[in-house]
């Protein structure tokens, strides 16, 4: 039996466990959420590795370059955002099965998760390599930026499909408590990716075509070995069970409408920058990728959060679930206080690992202290985020995410855009969104209803 499974049987039967509150009691719970936590964030800082190593190889090629690589490597990583809800809608239907003891249902459930992604995946190939042009020269890429750009969007493209049979598989593991699975797969991709990257881009020179190249054989390897783990899980049920799709389809629209929010701020920020300029393009590309690096470390405790909260919901084991809830809660503030500390700390350091171009580090230093100071903020946002979703609370999700784009970051970025106020003026409606997106949560979780679902 899992640490999970034992865990909410555990909870059910401890003399103190349903009582809720604040009450800080070291042990058992720690270590519950530790032994979910930990593994759960080596494998989601392993999955921005890809982009980060792009990033670091492709910016010594010059500005172009790395310009080009914020509008094609920001799309495709907003598409593949997009479909984040193969792993989050997947790992609460999951988890709930495993903890009433389903097991070949949930494994069943675990591969209709990963056909679905497939054909996703496959079409969404197909529309990137024709629609590139059109797309980029839409996000503002012009003359040689935007030729690299379509390039290496179209060469990414391909990658589509692994990538989303990762998302997926990765939904079902973390459904069924072995974290550990990811975290080993995905720490063997990023070194191949690394390997072929280094090889492709320096030595034999194929640019930031090389690049795409490496990222895309690496995802290939990364999906072949979660296929095989799904193969070898317990399932029954036919092939293709319209039911089991439809389900997940159903609960995924709204998780899908929740992340499109989030990447279209992200996504539209390029935009905007793009009409600014090149530095101010190639420095928002720095500073999305590490924002996005830490925002998925910070997510860890929202996994393990999701988890356990989707296992004691199911046996109905509210005040527990609530209880556990509050403890992620107040570890995830005190990590992203501690990650806003280290940003402040490197503010003079990491720009400079990324470029050597003295525009592009003058404006990653202008906007370093607003990126910093997100980090607690995001902390918290992510980890009600996961505790929201465990409950199966979908649909306020969703709602939430599109009120906070409407009052937290469009009332800035038009601002913004109105005022010449360049990158910082982007990234202060970027903290507006966190900002509303927390107070809702917030208030949702305050409330009796969240986990009615």
């Amino acid at each position: 039996m899992s640490s999970t499974a034992s865990g909410v049987q555990h909870g059910r039967g401890s003399a103190t466990a349903s009582r809720p509150g604040w009450r800080w009691r070291p042990g058992a719970d720690d270590r519950r959420i530790a032994q979910l936590a930990l593994p759960a964030l080596g494998a989601l800082a392993a999955e921005p590795l890809y982009v980060l190593a792009d990033t670091a190889i492709v910016g010594h090629l010059g500005v172009s370059p790395l310009a080009a690589l914020a509008l094609a490597g920001g799309a495709i990583s907003s598409v593949v955002g997009l479909f984040s809800f193969l792993t989050f809608g997947s790992t609460t239907m999951v988890g709930r099965l495993f903890a009433i003891g389903e097991r070949d249902a949930a494994g069943h459930l675990g591969r209709q998760a990963a056909l679905l992604a497939s054909a996703i995946g496959v079409i969404l190939a197909l529309i990137g390599i024709a629609a590139a042009p059109a797309a980029i020269h839409l996000f503002g890429g012009h003359g040689q930026v935007g030729r690299f750009a379509v390039r290496y969007m179209r060469i990414a493209a391909l990658g589509f499909p692994c990538a989303l049979i990762a998302l997926a598989s990765q939904g079902y593991l973390r459904g069924v408590a072995r974290l550990r699975m990811p975290l080993l797969v995905l720490f063997a991709a990023n070194l191949i990716n690394l390997a072929l990257e280094l090889w492709f881009v320096d030595k034999l020179k194929w640019g930031i075509a090389g690049s795409a190249w490496g990222t895309v054989i690496a995802q290939l390897s990364m999906a072949t070995a979660f296929i095989i783990v799904l193969a070898r899980a317990p399932s029954t049920g036919p092939l293709i069970d319209l039911t089991a799709l439809r389900s997940l389809a159903s609960t995924g629209a709204q998780i899908l409408a929740r992340s499109a929010t989030l990447s279209g701020a992200f996504l539209l920020a390029s935009v905007l920058l793009a009409h600014v300029g090149s530095a101010s393009l190639a420095a928002h590309q720095i500073a999305f990728q590490l924002w996005f690096f830490l925002a998925l470390a910070l997510s860890a405790l929202a996994i393990a959060a999701q988890v356990l909260v989707s296992h004691h919901v199911a046996i109905g084991d509210i005040d527990r679930a609530r209880q556990l809830a509050q403890r992620t809660m107040i570890w995830s503030f005190i990590f992203g206080c501690w990650f806003a500390f280290a940003l402040f700390a490197a503010a003079h350091v990491l720009p400079e690992l990324f470029t050597h171009s003295p525009p592009v580090i003058n404006r990653a230093r202008a906007v370093w202290p607003i990126f910093a100071l997100m980090q607690p903020f995001n902390a918290l946002a992510f980890v009600l985020d996961g505790i929201l979703l465990g409950a199966g609370d979908t649909r306020f999700c969703m709602c939430a995410m599109a009120a906070a784009g409407a009052i937290g970051f469009a009332p800035l970025a038009i601002l913004s855009t109105l005022l010449g106020w360049g990158i910082i003026g982007i990234w202060l409606a970027l903290f507006g969104l966190i900002v509303a997106r927390l107070v809702l949560y917030m208030a949702r979780f305050h409330g009796a209803t969240w986990a009615d679902h």
